[in-house]
């Protein structure tokens, strides 16, 4: 799983003694391989004081031969991710996975992996490497323009991309308040080459064959992949809180 924050806060826990407090900006890299339990749960600051989270969770397949490799764990801080910025100055991309021109991620994937947080007020043409199939999801009120034949994708609206070796346009098109120019408009650009294996899943679990599947089962049941001391306690922080909202009248 890849979560990138951008509001609100989360603690992360999991089986292998991995602990993290991710804050706006933060990425956080897991690697499941053969199996291991994770958290993410608020922070001691939002369930005392409310607010809003907001951020994303992107669930990465890897092929057959390494979906049993050791589990691995990146925490990065926003310092350490770096942006890309045109020439123009209209266009800023955050490199989280990947590369964009001269600027390339920090983060170690397994596969060739884009995950890329573009904002701009004008135009940018960005390359992605023949034979990735490439989505894009607009996060932002600011409509946007995407492709060739410049189909419109709005806020909260994802658009499947076959690239086809051909860079990928995006135009900001809504004008400011202010009439000092484009609003700005973001959103997340995933892209990568197709593994083409079948895919067996359910629950948490995202194998290739039914068997596998049973067996991860089999062996999350018995313990095998560890458990996350406290994990009870901070479940209960967690009801507690949503209680209050609750009787507050906030949901």
């Amino acid at each position: 799983t890849v979560t990138y924050v951008l509001e609100g806060g989360f603690e992360h826990h999991d089986s292998h003694g991995n602990h993290g407090v991710l804050s706006p900006g933060y990425v956080q890299w897991m690697t499941a391989g053969s199996g291991v339990i994770h958290s993410e749960m608020p922070t001691e600051e939002l369930l005392k004081k409310g607010g809003n989270f907001h951020g994303f969770q992107i669930w990465v397949n890897l092929p057959a031969k390494d979906k049993m490799i050791r589990p691995r764990y990146q925490d990065v801080p926003p310092e350490n991710i770096p942006w890309f910025e045109s020439t123009d100055k209209q266009t800023k991309i955050k490199v989280i996975a990947g590369e964009v021109e001269d600027v390339k991620a920090n983060i170690d994937t397994h596969t060739p992996i884009y995950f890329l947080d573009l904002r701009t007020t004008g135009k940018y043409s960005l390359n992605i490497p023949e034979g990735m199939d490439a989505m894009v999801y607009n996060y932002h009120p600011a409509t946007i323009l995407v492709g060739q034949e410049k189909t419109k994708v709005e806020e909260s609206q994802l658009a499947v991309l076959k690239t086809q070796g051909q860079p990928v346009e995006f135009e900001a098109t809504e004008e400011a308040a202010d009439g000092s120019g484009k609003k700005e408009a973001r959103v997340l650009v995933l892209a990568g080459t197709p593994i083409g294996e079948k895919i067996a899943r359910y629950g948490p679990f995202v194998m290739n064959t039914e068997d596998e599947l049973r067996q991860a089962m089999v062996d999350v049941r018995s313990g095998k992949f560890g458990e996350i001391s406290g994990s009870f306690e901070r479940m209960r922080k967690t009801d507690e809180a949503n209680a209050r909202r609750r009787q507050a009248g906030k949901e």
